[in-house]
């Protein structure tokens, strides 16, 4: 049976959990907890060294980055859910959404969620216990992440990053109020790569995020968070709380927060 490895549902972990939930395929899930650095831990790098979430094991195989994860299981297992167009013009148009959300749209908004909420993951440890735990992170990169992440981002690069959260909103709403899904005619993976970064942000950005300025993009939040599969993933993975231990299972119509794969 696959075995999935991740975070709650929200931002990258939400990728390969929604899709296995809108394929129907039986899978095994594994929760780790960001906020004692689990992923960090030998055993899990030593099923992906890079110490990122999340990782799906497919008999001994290991696939990691979420969006090639949701694309291998729609290759591994073409009997179940299609989620991926059949023509090379409309698989084209999916893959340049996944790509701008994998490269443009996630990162932006990632930034804001963990300038408010990751770092008070690690508010209670010393700073000598804080750095041990930093040492251990096998990317150079996210390491720096940690520590702005509890200390501060520079204000420059956070207004920045608002900055292209607004052209980021801009642009799926002037998509999203012409067409139903991103992706002309079809919900596809396109749909669930941006959703499990957009999910939520008419909280955690209501001046930016509302029915007012965005009816297009909260109708489609709406229309995802409506589907059986999405329901059925909210209810059954618990999200995790900032500071401790995963919740218990919540409705997805309670409020969440940026997307943060603190990773």
């Amino acid at each position: 049976m696959l075995k999935l490895y991740s975070f709650g549902p929200g931002a990258n972990s939400l990728k390969p959990l929604l899709t296995l939930y809108e394929m129907g395929i039986p899978f095994e899930k594994q929760l780790l907890n960001p906020a004692i650095f689990e992923h960090h831990e030998d055993w899990f790098k030593e099923i992906n060294p890079r110490g990122q979430v999340p990782a799906l094991v497919d008999h001994g195989k290991v696939i990691t980055e979420s969006t090639v994860i949701c694309e291998y299981l729609q290759d591994e297992y073409p009997q179940y859910t299609k989620l991926r167009p059949e023509d090379s013009y409309r698989r084209a148009m999916m893959r340049i959404w996944t790509k701008w959300v994998d490269e443009y749209f996630c990162w932006c908004v990632s930034t804001i969620g963990w300038q408010r909420m990751v770092g008070r993951m690690v508010d209670h440890l010393s700073e000598e216990e804080f750095e041990e735990k930093v040492k251990r992170i096998p990317i150079p990169e996210q390491q720096v992440k940690w520590r702005r992440a509890r200390h501060g981002f520079p204000p420059e690069m956070i207004e920045e990053e608002m900055g292209k959260i607004r052209i980021s909103i801009a642009r799926l709403e002037d998509h999203l109020s012409k067409n139903e899904w991103l992706v002309e005619g079809m919900y596809t993976l396109a749909d669930i790569c941006n959703f499990a970064i957009a999910n939520g942000m008419q909280h955690g950005f209501p001046d930016i995020v509302n029915e007012k300025d965005t009816p297009g993009l909260m109708r489609w939040m709406k229309q995802i968070n409506d589907r059986p599969a999405c329901k059925k993933m909210f209810a059954d993975v618990p999200r995790e709380r900032v500071g401790g231990s995963p919740t218990q299972p919540q409705d997805q119509g309670e409020k969440s927060q940026p997307a943060t794969a603190a990773e």
